[in-house]
């Protein structure tokens, strides 16, 4: 059964990709990712002189700062600042710049991540590899649907975000091209879940997430070749 979408899109289509950096002056590096109507700007300062409390002071620190469009920061927005930053944390090279903070602002998810990525890169902050970021809708009928609207995300019965690696970068060996054991290919870095959805509806979004995630890591290997770091002197 085919599911019709207010945009015309199938249920396997993502929506146009869109990503540009360098677009801050006074931020070290910065980003904007657009999915569609959905659009994130990131912005990353640092790495700076000295850790967080509780940080280990031995590894980088990576701070995200979640901004929403309006109003205070609630629940809500603190899980999706410990979402990212765990994510980033998984794919920084840590042990480069110890006792630094690196800090990254960014709002909206999964597109706040592939922002992050994009605006890291830009900073020229060390990286294991790239993140893809996307989200998977089930409909009433169980049919996924991929990359959601705002408006088909809050009609759906759940919903998964899921964030794949991509891109190696030459800062790690062919060798060592693993995450928690598995090859980079087959991995997944991060998978948060809302409302109810069967182990077998769960299995079929990583698959739709994880072909999708091959579209959006051609978007992103022609959107962001590897490039010198940027000067510190841009921050000010």
């Amino acid at each position: 059964m085919e599911i019709d979408r207010v945009d015309g899109r199938t249920a396997n289509q993502l929506r146009p990709l869109a990503c540009s950096r360098n677009i801050l002056n006074r931020a070290h590096g910065s980003a904007s990712w657009s999915q569609g109507d959905t659009k994130v700007l990131a912005a990353v300062y640092g790495p700076k002189v000295g850790t967080k409390k509780n940080e280990n002071p031995e590894k980088a620190c990576i701070e995200v700062i979640w901004k929403p469009k309006t109003g205070q920061i609630g629940k809500p927005e603190k899980e999706y600042e410990m979402i990212v930053k765990r994510t980033l944390q998984s794919i920084c090279v840590l042990t480069i710049n110890p006792n630094t903070t690196t800090s990254v602002i960014v709002q909206l998810l999964p597109c706040a991540i592939n922002a992050a990525c994009a605006a890291l890169v830009d900073a020229g902050i060390p990286l294991k590899h790239l993140a893809v970021a996307i989200c998977c809708c089930l409909a009433d009928s169980r049919y996924v649907l991929l990359d959601p609207t705002k408006l088909e995300e809050q009609k759906t019965k759940a919903f998964v975000y899921l964030v794949f690696p991509n891109l190696t970068l030459s800062v790690i060996s062919e060798g060592s091209l693993k995450v928690e054991g598995e090859p980079v290919e087959q991995a997944i870095i991060t998978s948060v879940t809302q409302g109810a959805m069967s182990v077998d509806d769960y299995l079929h979004c990583l698959e739709r997430g994880r072909a999708a995630s091959a579209k959006m890591s051609a978007f992103l290997r022609r959107s962001l070749p590897p490039q010198i770091p940027s000067d510190s002197s841009k921050a000010g």
